[in-house]
C-alpha cells in the first residue's frame, strides 16, 4: 500500500494480496481521520460481504473467489469510542458479468485498489442502537 494526501483528499494504492479494509485502517491511523467519504475501484480475488437481515437484526455472510472486478466500493470512516470504524458496501462483477454485492467485510487484492479518501472536518461517532440492531451515526 502507498498513498499521498493532497490537500483534503488521501489517494491510496492498495496492492496485491492486501486486504483492504486492514490497509484503510492502517492509512486512517496514520493520517488520524475521524471523518472522510471513501471510493474505490480495482479488482479482488477474494471478498465476503453481508447484508444485514432487518427482522433479525444480524448480517448474513457471502463469500466469493475468483476474478472480480470492484464495480462499486463506496463508504465512510468514523469513530467508535474513539476507534477507527469503517462502513462500506462493495458491488463486484464476475467474468459471466453478474454483480454481487453487499456490506464489505473482507476483500483481498487480485491486481489492484485504487482508492480516493475524502477527509470532512469534524467528528461523528457512532452508537449502537439495539432497536435497529446496528452502530448508527452520533452526533453527540
Amino acid at each position: 500500500m502507498d498513498y499521498r494526501r493532497f490537500g483534503d483528499t488521501i489517494v491510496a494504492r492498495i496492492d496485491r494480496g492486501e486486504e483492504i479494509i486492514e490497509q484503510l485502517g492502517e492509512i486512517a491511523r496514520r493520517e488520524d481521520i475521524y471523518l472522510a467519504e471513501v471510493s474505490a475501484l480495482g479488482a479482488v480475488g477474494d471478498v465476503t460481504v453481508g447484508v444485514f437481515h432487518t427482522a433479525e437484526k444480524q448480517y448474513h455472510a457471502n463469500h466469493f473467489t475468483g476474478d472480480y472486478e470492484i464495480v462499486s466500493l463506496t463508504g465512510s470512516i468514523t469513530r467508535k469510542d474513539g476507534a477507527f470504524y469503517p462502513h462500506l458496501h462493495m458491488s463486484v462483477g464476475g467474468t459471466d458479468g453478474s454483480v454481487v454485492g453487499g456490506h464489505l467485510n473482507r476483500a483481498v487484492v487480485s491486481a489492484t485498489c485504487e482508492m480516493f479518501i475524502r477527509l470532512l472536518s469534524g467528528n461523528v461517532g457512532r452508537r449502537f442502537d439495539s432497536e435497529v440492531g446496528l452502530n448508527l451515526f452520533d452526533f453527540t
